[in-house]
């Protein structure tokens, strides 16, 4: 599997735990914006559009910057699909 292959899989692991996990958070707030920045990402790759159209770099900052939850695991799987993202450009 190529990167961009496992960048799609990731975004789409993060898009369904909003989904499923935080569908009334997904709404408003630090969420929302990471909710919609992942589905941008999602149409991207989906479109073989420019990686560097992407703009989820900063999601796991933003979480933290709201939330004092560190031990939240979506924080990991925001990680993940931030460093492969900078793997990839």
């Amino acid at each position: 599997m190529d990167k961009k292959e496992q960048l799609s899989r990731q975004v789409k692991t993060v898009i369904n735990i909003l989904e499923k996990e935080y569908s009334n958070e997904i709404k408003k707030d630090i969420f929302q914006l990471i909710y919609k920045r992942y589905k941008k990402a999602l149409e991207v790759i989906e479109n073989n559009q420019d990686l560097n159209r992407i703009n989820i770099t900063g999601g796991v900052r933003a979480y933290m910057d709201s939330y004092n939850d560190y031990q939240n695991p979506l924080l990991k799987e925001l990680h993940k699909a931030e460093n492969l993202l900078k793997e990839l450009l």
